[in-house]
Parts: structure tokens; sequence; C-alpha cells
């Protein structure tokens, strides 16, 4: 296909029902609705602070507390958030039954399309544990590989490293120091009007930890096991290779701004794929998109799983 990208649903359909190999590439706008704010949109978070200075490996090192007191509250908001209609449509293509009804054509039935999300909210996987708690089409093996196939490649809220012991750990309970519960606290540690002791913040063991020097109680400085700016996700060798078996693109809610996920497009188009997007509006992605439809990630995503199932019926 070649110019404008298209808006015809149906037309997307007929070629989805042929569809050997599905990708699908995620960011902050498919998060949106759940309350999550996007990070380069309009309201985004990085028109306000400089992303260097809150999320990034050299602001860690010269003054830690302003990153959790930054980091903290966001992560609390994805423990309160829910997974919204496009997460939950997304995690349906883990069942076989779904596969089998909407795509047809896959070339491996048996295996869930890639699924790579930028976002660190855990709503991606949180909607999959959904799908897959106490479903009776798969066994465990088959949870784990769908579990394997939906890759977070910026971390997630919920795991931490720590820096001294290397233990990675995940927790689910906030706060993760007394003094990040604090919001007058991490207020003013964000704008450089107090720096909060290392002593104070999040600790390998806990703040209930007593000297032990055990690996994963040791008592050093956790930071979160996300991927800041600076920092290169991990396994992105293997992710390229597959993506080249892709002949199919899903690119929902994100700018495709920042790398390597915005050349995941690019590198599909350059195999013969074809691109769709998903968005508020146009986006860099557009520019090697074959499908394009506007609005709202928890409309616009469902309606087409809706349409697939009608065309599919007839």
């Amino acid at each position: 296909m070649s110019g404008a990208p298209s808006s015809d649903l149906d037309a997307l359909c007929e070629i989805l029902a042929r569809c050997k190999c599905l990708g699908i590439s995620t960011g902050a706008g498919l998060s949106a609705a759940s309350g999550i704010q996007t990070y380069r949109g309009a309201d985004g978070q990085w028109n306000n602070i400089d992303p260097m200075s809150v999320a990034s490996l050299e602001a860690f090192t010269a003054n830690p507390g302003k990153v959790w007191a930054f980091f903290h509250p966001k992560r609390d908001k994805c423990i309160r958030a829910q997974p919204n209609a496009a997460h939950n449509v997304l995690a349906s293509l883990s069942l076989p039954s779904v596969r089998k009804e909407l795509l047809p054509g896959l070339s491996d039935p048996e295996k869930p399309p890639l699924y790579v999300t930028q976002n660190f909210d855990g709503l991606c996987r949180r909607a999959l544990d959904a799908t897959l708690e106490g479903n009776t089409e798969l066994d465990n093996d088959e949870k784990a590989t769908a579990h394997g196939r939906l890759i977070e490649m910026h971390g997630s809220c919920y795991r931490f490293l720590c820096l001294q012991c290397k233990a990675l750990k995940t927790l689910t309970h906030t706060p993760l120091a007394t003094v990040l519960a604090d919001e007058a606290t991490t207020k003013r540690a964000i704008a450089d009007e107090l720096t909060i002791p290392v002593e104070q913040l999040p600790r390998c063991g806990g703040e209930e930890w007593a000297g032990s020097n055990r690996h994963g109680r040791c008592g050093g400085p956790l930071r979160p096991a996300i991927t800041w700016f600076g920092e290169v996700p991990e396994g992105q060798g293997e992710l390229v290779r597959v993506l080249t078996k892709v002949d199919v693109l899903l690119v929902i809610g994100t700018t495709s701004l920042v790398h390597p996920a915005a050349s995941y497009a690019a590198t599909v188009k350059k195999n013969g794929g074809v691109v769709v997007v998903f968005n508020l509006g146009q986006t860099k992605s557009d520019e090697v998109a074959d499908f394009a439809f506007y609005g709202p990630c928890e409309e616009t995503v469902p309606r087409l799983f809706e349409r697939l199932r009608e065309l599919n019926k007839k």
C-alpha cells in the first residue's frame, strides 16, 4: 500500500484474516483511559519536567531521593489503576479460541502474538493475568508461553533491583518507604527544595531490615527495575529478529519518538509487512503506516475486534 494511511476497517480485517504472524507494540496512550498520564502528548508529563532529571541513571546517582520522589507517586497511580477495554481485548489474544476465531490464518496458531509494551504500569500484564486466571483452555506450560510473549521492554513498576547484592525483587505493596507516602515531601524533593536522606529510601529487605547481609535482604539501596533514558532495554536483538517475521504490526497509543520502539514499524515495513496505527492523532509511525485509526484506544481497538468477529462469522 502507498499514499496516506487508509481508515478502511473492513479492508484491514481482510488482511488480518490472512495474517500469518501478528505483532503488537503499545505505548502510553493505551493506558490513558485507565488514568495514567501520557508522556509526550498535549498534557504529557515531559512538558513540565526534564526527564533526564528524574528518569536517568545520572539523576539517580546524583540525587536518588528526587528520582524516587518522582517515581513513587507514579507507581501508586499504576497500582490503583485498572486495565481498560483495549488492554482486555489485546489480552484475549492469549486464548487459542480467540485466535482461531479472529486470526484464522496464523502460521503458528498455538502461539500468542508477540506483544511488546513500552509501559511500565503493569496493566498489560494484569489484563493478561485476569484473562488466564481460571481459564481451562490452557495448561500451565501454555500459560507460561502466553506470559513469555508479553514483553515489558521498559520494565515494571513492581520490579526492583538491589544495587548491592543485585537481587531482582517483585514488590506489590506501597509505600516502599514511609517518607515517600508524604506528598508534601515528594513535591519538595522534586522541586529541589529538600534532599531525602538515602537511609530513608527503599532498601533491600525493607524498612524492617536489621543488619542482615543475606542475598535479597542485604539492606542495600533499591532502584526501580525500569529502563531509564540512556539505558538500552534487554533482549532487543532477539526482539528485532522476531519482528522480521511479523507481517502485520499493530502500533497502539505511542508517538513513536522513543527508540528502539520507534523503529519497530519501519522494520516491519522494510520486510514487506503491514503497519496499523491506533492513536488520538497523527504520529511519526504514520509515515510508514498502511492504516491509521484515530480516537481513544479503548474505543478504536475493541471496535476492530468486534468487526473482525462480525466478518469472520459470515
